[in-house]
C-alpha cells in the first residue's frame, strides 16, 4: 500500500482488508460503475497512478467548480485500486442520483472500438464490486449496482438508456452498457464471487436518521465531552445513518463499538421500497404537481414526512404516493 497526494494506492488484496477496517456511518444502497473514457490506457504509463488521479482531482474541482474528485475509487488497466473522496461524502458521478451510492470509475475508454480491458483490471472490477455489496449488503440487482448509462443525462431520470444518455460505462463494458447485458454478463460474475456467501437480513425494526448538519462528529461516549472517534470521519450532511441506540439525546450508530452523534443534527426518517413498476416523484404532495423524476420497483428511499397519503424524500422537496410504497418494520 503507498500514499501520495492524499490517495492511496491499493492492490486486491490490500483493498479487501482496507475495506473490512473501514467505518462508516451513511447508509450505501448503490455502487456505480463508470469509464473515464479521458484518461484512457494511452494516457497510462504503468506507473502514472498518482498522476492520473491528481489530473482527475484537479480538473473536478478546478473545471466542474467540485469539492473534491468525484468518485471513491479508480481501477487501473494493472488491477491497482486507488481512493478519491471520503467515503462519508457523497459522489458526484451520476446527475441527481449520487445519495447512498459509492462510485468507482474505472480508467479507460470501453466503448466498441476503444480500450481492450486488461483481464487484471476485469478481475479488480468484479471483485471489488462483490466487495462493497458483501460490506454494506448489497444484493446483485440493477437497482443496486447501476451504470451510468441507465439516466438521462440532463435531468437524472432513469431510462435505462432509452434516451439522451451517455455510453458510460461503455458500449462495450463488460459486452455491454444496457441492463440486459448487465444481468447477462456482469451480474454472475459478481454472484461468482458472492458464492457461499449469504447476505443478513436487514432488521425490520432497525431506525434511521438523515444528518442535517453539514458535518457532524462522530463521538465514542454519548456527551458532548467525549473524544472524536479516531476511525470515523464526520459524517455529512445528507447523509442516512442506522440508529441502534439511544441516550439522553445521543443516538448510537454503531452495532459493535461505542460510536455516537448528537440527535439535535438528526431527523429521524423512514425507510422504504417502491412495489409500483415505476412511480412518478412530483415536485408537492399531490397529482396536480409537476413530474420531477420516477423510480423503478425495489428501489428504496428515505421518508422524512407524510401528508394526505403522500411521502417526502429526506431532505429534498420530492414527493412520493404511500400507497406505492412499502415501509419497513
Amino acid at each position: 500500500m503507498e500514499s501520495k497526494y492524499g490517495f492511496l494506492k491499493m492492490s486486491l488484496p490490500e483493498f479487501e482488508n482496507w475495506l473490512n477496517s473501514q467505518r462508516i456511518a451513511r447508509t450505501i444502497l448503490y455502487v456505480q460503475q463508470h469509464h473515464t473514457w479521458v484518461p484512457n490506457y494511452s494516457h497510462f504509463n504503468g506507473s502514472n497512478h498518482f498522476e492520473r488521479q491528481l489530473a482527475m482531482k484537479n480538473h473536478h474541482v478546478g473545471s466542474n467548480g467540485w469539492s473534491d474528485i468525484g468518485q471513491h475509487f479508480t481501477i487501473f488497466p494493472d488491477g491497482m485500486i486507488l481512493t478519491g473522496r471520503s467515503l462519508e461524502s457523497t459522489p458526484a458521478c451520476i446527475y441527481g442520483n449520487n445519495q447512498h451510492s459509492i462510485c468507482f470509475e474505472h480508467l479507460g475508454n470501453f466503448d466498441i472500438g476503444g480500450d481492450q480491458m486488461t483481464n487484471e483490471q476485469r478481475q479488480a472490477i468484479i471483485k471489488t464490486t462483490a466487495l462493497i455489496c458483501q460490506k454494506f449488503n448489497l444484493p446483485v440487482n440493477p437497482i443496486n449496482i447501476i451504470y451510468h448509462h441507465w439516466f438521462e443525462l440532463g435531468t437524472g431520470r432513469r431510462n435505462d438508456g432509452s434516451g439522451n444518455n451517455k455510453s458510460c460505462p461503455g458500449t462495450n463494458f463488460f459486452d455491454g452498457n444496457k441492463v440486459q447485458d448487465f444481468n447477462q454478463n456482469f451480474a454472475p460474475l459478481v454472484l461468482q464471487e458472492l458464492t457461499g456467501q449469504t447476505l443478513p437480513p436487514v432488521p425490520s425494526d432497525l431506525r434511521y436518521g438523515v444528518v442535517t448538519a453539514n458535518l457532524l462528529n462522530v463521538r465514542v461516549a454519548p456527551t458532548g465531552s467525549a473524544s472524536k472517534a479516531s476511525d470515523r470521519n464526520p459524517v455529512a450532511r445528507g447523509a442516512v445513518l442506522r440508529i441502534y441506540d439511544e441516550v439522553n439525546n445521543w443516538l448510537k450508530i454503531s452495532k459493535s463499538q461505542s460510536h455516537w452523534v448528537y440527535n439535535r443534527y438528526v431527523e429521524e426518517v423512514k425507510r422504504a421500497t417502491v412495489n409500483a413498476s415505476v412511480l412518478r416523484v412530483r415536485s408537492g404532495p399531490g397529482t396536480s404537481y409537476s413530474i420531477v423524476g420516477n423510480l423503478p420497483k425495489s428501489e428504496e428511499v428515505f421518508i422524512s414526512e407524510e401528508s394526505n397519503g403522500w411521502c417526502k424524500l429526506a431532505l429534498e422537496e420530492k414527493w412520493l404516493s404511500r400507497q406505492y410504497l412499502d415501509f419497513a418494520g
